[in-house]
């Protein structure tokens, strides 16, 4: 195992940290820190709106004809469609990422995120095309999570290769920020839309979000274009350059290999994202839709929520991410999986309650543990784990298989287990059990803090 961590000692120097000690190089890592923030802003305003949409409005919208349980199920299965893309998408960004560089992935990513999101806006409703509506939506979310796949993985990536050493972990939790950014948009943005008149939210107000995301599109490509490759990547570049029939060869080899498949740090991967990603859109997506539709409680509970946890996660997230650099990334996730455990069942105790003054702090507490603070560590973490030859598509893939096995399908198999079940109980098991895999995954994964990101070999 090539693991690497400093304990307050000398830690050689990497890419990162040589070249910020110019000007220039100062001035790319705050560019560059900016444009990862503000892409995966992006991505989790996406997917937020989508998820809060799905949960609040999709179900009279493409489904109206369905009950309230499987107007709901049939919202979330669309949303699942999304997941399916993404490991699609982050095979074939991801490869081209690690060949062609971050930052023409990052560009590309960005506009069709971008572009199939505001198009969700257009949409004419069931009752306009019929059957046509829920098919434009599922292309579209599938156009949606093929960008994605590489999106959050290429901030990742992008974002700890120009990181200092000794605050990696903090450095990249601006990642998290970016996503807790834009869940606090998503949420704004409808706490202000469901204030409307129903019947019009149901005609065209629910547009409103989808289609306002274009401006942060424009904006994103606009600073992309001028991103420099990180610094790790151009060191990489320049020993391919210096030993290319030997390097290139060994390279080619390996991408031809289907055995980086069986690689541990692969697999250790998928259980750490199992572990953050099915208990998060459970957090922020499911429970939404529970508390909404089955419970009948007000749609601006649900949304103040969201609103009132992705402002605290401004505090959260850079606190895990530097509790990750001085006691390490194992522990700290750790803790976070085992809170996530105990929270479980007495989350929907006490959300049964249907009052706003504990459902509130009950989904804000849920976010806190998932969405925001385990995210906030596993930025570093999952970069670290793989070495700088196939970094980004390995780690890309594994994060987006992780998330087909978890997120991408939690709310739909939560919204199953509540139809079948008829009571939450069978859902609260459900979260434990994604819960205790990334528990358990923490007790094989290698601790990499202050591991060098130029070294080509994985971390296990």
């Amino acid at each position: 195992m090539s693991e690497t961590h400093y304990s307050g000692g000398s830690v050689s120097d990497a890419a990162a940290d040589v070249q910020l000690t110019t000007p220039q190089g100062h001035k790319d890592f705050l560019r560059a820190t900016f444009s990862c923030w503000l892409g995966t802003a992006m991505e989790y305003a996406d997917f937020a709106l989508y998820g809060l949409a799905a949960g609040i409005i999709f179900g009279d919208v493409f489904f109206p004809d369905a009950s309230p349980a499987m107007a709901l199920l049939s919202s979330f299965a669309t949303w699942s469609v999304g997941f399916i893309a993404r490991p699609i998408g982050a095979l074939f960004f991801g490869w081209l990422g690690d060949r062609k560089g971050r930052k023409v992935v990052m560009v590309a990513t960005i506009i069709l995120m971008g572009l199939s999101t505001m198009l969700i806006g257009v949409i004419p409703s069931y009752h306009s095309i019929g059957i046509w509506a829920p098919v434009c939506l599922v292309l579209l979310r599938f156009s949606q999570g093929f960008g994605a796949g590489a999106e959050l993985s290429g901030g990742t990536v992008t974002l700890a290769e120009y990181a200092p050493t000794r605050q990696r972990g903090l450095v990249s939790s601006v990642i998290a920020l970016g996503s807790n950014s834009g869940t606090l948009l998503a949420s704004l943005v409808w706490l202000l839309v469901v204030q409307m008149d129903p019947q019009q939210l149901v005609d065209w107000g629910w547009r409103i979000p989808f289609l306002c995301s274009a401006l942060i599109a424009l904006v994103a490509v606009w600073i992309r274009r001028h991103l420099r490759e990180t610094p790790v990547f151009e060191r990489k570049k320049r020993q391919v350059e210096a030993l290319r029939s030997d390097l290139q060869a060994r390279q080619d080899h390996q991408v031809d290999d289907v055995n980086w498949w069986k690689n541990k740090a692969f697999w250790v991967m998928i259980g750490l994202r199992i572990g953050e990603n099915g208990p998060s859109y459970l957090a922020q997506g499911f429970i939404i839709g529970y508390v909404v539709k089955v419970l009948s409680v007000d749609k601006s509970v649900a949304t103040t929520a969201v609103f009132i946890a992705s402002l605290l996660g401004f505090a959260i997230i850079p606190f895990a991410g530097w509790l990750s650099d001085r006691v390490g990334r194992r522990i700290t996730y750790r803790g976070f999986c085992l809170l996530l455990m105990l929270y479980a069942f007495p989350a929907f105790m006490l959300l049964d309650s249907r009052e706003p003054a504990i459902v509130i702090p009950t989904i804000v507490v849920g976010m806190a543990l998932a969405s925001l603070g385990i995210f906030g560590v596993q930025a570093a973490w999952g970069v670290e784990l793989f070495g700088v030859t196939h970094r980004y598509t390995r780690m890309a893939t594994a994060k987006e298989l992780g998330s087909i096995l978890s997120g991408g399908t939690a709310p739909l198999i939560a919204a199953a287990l509540l139809s079948w079940s008829g009571h939450w109980w069978s859902i609260a098991s459900y979260f434990v059990v994604m819960a205790a895999i990334g528990f358990l995954t923490t007790f094989v994964a290698p601790e990499t803090r202050g591991r060098d990101l130029n070294l080509p070999e994985d971390a296990i």
